[in-house]
């Protein structure tokens, strides 16, 4: 029995540890820790209080605007709705640190288990081949070389994608272990965020963050 547990157990290794076994475990592992950080998420954060916040500093941010363009038309009006508006503002952002530091309560308690786990899995694929990406890994500036993976021999795995067994170079367009695991979980982490509303119009979306910066980046008048 113990030997049949240890060929199964060698038999499962081997499964994971080379495509397409270790591209579907990583993508499962990556799925299971999105699930558990959204479910701390929930249960640790008031996530429709802090959307509620996140609605009201887009809503400041766009009144400052406003207010900038009553200058020239009312300037003593101008004058007392900015004074209201960074009496305002300093509240709002002691607010905003508040929410930042609930946010990252949950990510604060998998970190350490996380990087162990992270670790010990990663001795399983070293820099094997795990999924085979459309364009080469090489290409990519400062990181390409991080993601790009090969093969010190002509593994037999090899024939199953190519025909025959060969050794694989790291132009051949196969990414290892580290970015397909991190393109794995932004990917589902950002679809299963949005499936239990933890994502929403008022915290999320590019077209937001580039409104809102704009705002941020106008400044008072003196009149």
């Amino acid at each position: 029995m113990f030997l049949l547990f240890l060929q199964e157990s060698n038999a499962f290794l081997d499964w994971i540890r080379y495509p397409p076994g270790s591209m579907i475990f990583i993508f499962l592992l990556a799925t299971m820790t999105a699930l558990i950080s959204t479910g701390l998420t929930r249960w640790l954060v008031d996530t429709e209080a802090i959307n509620r916040k996140q609605v009201i500093m887009k809503a400041h941010d766009e009144e400052k605007a406003k207010i900038i363009e009553m200058a020239e038309i009312d300037p003593e009006k101008y004058r007392k709705q900015r004074k209201r508006w960074e009496r305002l503002n300093v509240v709002l952002k002691q607010s905003q640190q508040r929410m930042a530091m609930k946010r990252m309560l949950p990510s604060c308690i998998t970190f350490v288990p996380m990087i162990i786990i992270f670790s010990v899995v990663r001795q399983l694929f070293f820099n094997n081949p795990v999924a085979l990406s459309p364009m080469n890994a090489n290409d990519v500036l400062f990181i390409g070389q991080m993601m790009a993976a090969d093969t010190p021999s002509a593994y037999p795995w090899t024939q199953l994608v190519y025909g025959i067994p060969r050794i694989i170079g790291l132009n051949d367009g196969w990414i290892n272990f580290t970015a397909w695991y991190f393109l794995s979980s932004f990917g589902i982490s950002t679809l299963i965020q949005r499936i239990f509303r933890l994502q929403t119009q008022a915290t999320g979306g590019m077209e937001q963050m580039m409104g809102g910066s704009k705002a941020k980046a106008l400044e008072f008048p003196d009149i």
